[in-house]
């Protein structure tokens, strides 16, 4: 079974995308470090890297070659100052060389150093491979974004053909719904509590408590953002930022100079539910609007879908709540993130694997079971939360037009996030009893679905409207 933390679930990291940008990232760093375990780091004189599937379909409007590069580069995603991304970038095209983990430099041609092959490998349809070449010879890893930001090597194919088990070590492992409710019984505790022991057995509750302030830090950072930028996005679609000005429309007068101001004067506007439904939504969307710009975002579950649970949890803060503390905040996320591995493990959280329901579909559900524990549901309520909200987003495509994380990735996020309080609403007037689909049989449906689910409508830009709509008429 794996393990499967709530920080592996909420990364923070660069946008646009988690599986075509922080994983690709990820990956060169992990490569990085195989050759300097192999004592070969120092002795490269060149690198090439190849990218696969859809990472190289949809790579360039995913900034997937940014990604690797700066990977290689040795930035950090989670703390690098977003704007030295364009100078690294720039300095690497213009120089033909590449401080290689900031520690040598190498030559390097950008239009010839990263390779995109339209060839899928049979593992993932997110690979791409690193070669190092070392007195003439090549030496080459390849890797797999799986989605989410997560990473795994070739090695990970040959022990699953060799039935090699990889334990959990987490006191209450979960892999289903069922489990989870079990856990709950058997410990009298919440979803949040049963979670929050698992987290226990592997860091300090302070060491958990700072990582999950920086998580909600870095959402409300970026809403904040999102919504005091205007223009235009960058890739050539010329989209227009919505989030500004929707937030002129619905700020007060009061002044703020502090994300957190701001969350507090937002708690003394109007309430009717047009400014509610619009708040939401807001809030979606200069998230989005941010990772769209390569921005720094917390990954919940993936970049694309990054603003559905900062945006239901923003909601709780400042329209049903106004009392909402840090342990609130902290049992939301603990919450959506054990959701989110649920899915992981059962079914993909992989646009590229299963199309827009394993991203914004499971981001959706991660916020409706978070909020419904917030709001008084049980932890059968909770499941039922997620699985509506899920059931809801069975069979979404993802068709994104450019291979850019815009149209129509922005507003799905908007409507994810009102999807997400729906049903939170519908499973809290709900008898579990009565329920006939459970969270498991959806999780496993989802995944039926992403099988069948034809290849052009899972991120690679060659189905639906990214193919309906051309970039000459944007």
């Amino acid at each position: 079974m794996e393990c499967i933390s709530v920080f592996d679930m909420l990364k923070i990291g660069v946008g646009p995308s988690s599986s075509h940008t922080l994983g690709p990232w990820r990956a060169a760093e992990r490569w990085i470090a195989e050759l300097k375990a192999n004592k070969k780091f120092d002795k490269v004189e060149k690198v090439t890297v190849d990218l696969f599937g859809s990472l190289s379909l949809t790579g360039k409007g995913h900034a997937t070659d940014y990604a690797v590069l700066l990977g290689l580069s040795g930035a950090d995603p989670e703390r690098i100052p977003t704007e030295d991304i364009d100078v690294i970038i720039a300095n690497i095209k213009n120089s033909q060389t590449l401080c290689f983990n900031n520690e040598k430099m190498i030559p390097f041609d950008f239009n010839e150093g990263i390779k995109f092959n339209r060839k899928f490998l049979p593992f993932h349809a997110n690979a791409l491979t690193f070669t190092a070449t070392i007195n003439g010879r090549n030496y080459k890893s390849t890797y797999y974004s799986i989605g989410g930001g997560f990473v795994v090597q070739e090695e990970r194919k040959v022990a699953k053909a060799n039935k090699i088990i990889f334990y959990c070590t987490f006191p209450y492992p979960i892999e289903t719904g069922t489990q989870l409710l079990d856990f709950c019984n058997q410990l009298n505790l919440p979803i949040s509590g049963v979670v929050l022991e698992n987290e226990k057995s592997i860091r300090e509750e302070a060491a958990i408590d700072f990582e999950l302030k920086r998580v909600w830090d870095t959402m409300l950072e970026c809403m904040y953002l999102g919504c005091h930028t205007e223009g235009n996005l960058p890739g050539g679609l010329n989209v227009r930022r919505r989030a500004y000005d929707t937030h002129q429309k619905l700020k007060g007068e009061l002044p703020y100079n502090t994300p957190q101001e701001w969350l507090e004067t937002i708690r003394l506007t109007e309430v009717k539910f047009r400014q509610i439904f619009k708040w939401v939504s807001c809030f979606a969307l200069a998230v989005n609007e941010v990772n769209a710009s390569l921005g720094r975002v917390v990954t919940a579950p993936t970049n694309g879908s990054a603003g559905v649970i900062p945006a239901v949890l923003m909601y709780y803060m400042v329209i049903e709540n106004h009392k909402a503390n840090f342990e609130h905040i902290k049992r939301f996320l603990l919450v959506a993130g054990e959701i989110g591995s649920i899915f992981k493990k059962g079914a993909t959280i992989s646009a590229a694997m299963g199309g827009c329901q394993a991203e914004i579909g499971v981001s959706s559900a991660m916020a409706a079971g978070a909020l419904c524990e917030l709001l008084g549901g049980t932890p059968e309520q909770v499941l039922v939360a997620a699985e509506i909200a899920m059931e809801h987003h069975l069979g979404l495509t993802c068709d994104p037009i450019g291979g850019l994380v815009q149209v129509p990735c922005i507003e799905r996020n908007s409507m994810g996030a009102i999807k997400a309080i729906n049903a939170a609403e519908l499973a809290l007037d709900t008898d579990p009893n009565n329920v006939k689909v459970p969270l498991d049989k959806v999780v496993n449906t989802m995944w039926e679905t992403a099988k069948d689910m034809n290849s052009k409508y899972k991120e690679t830009s060659e189905g639906g409207l990214a193919v309906g709509v051309n970039l000459t008429d944007c």
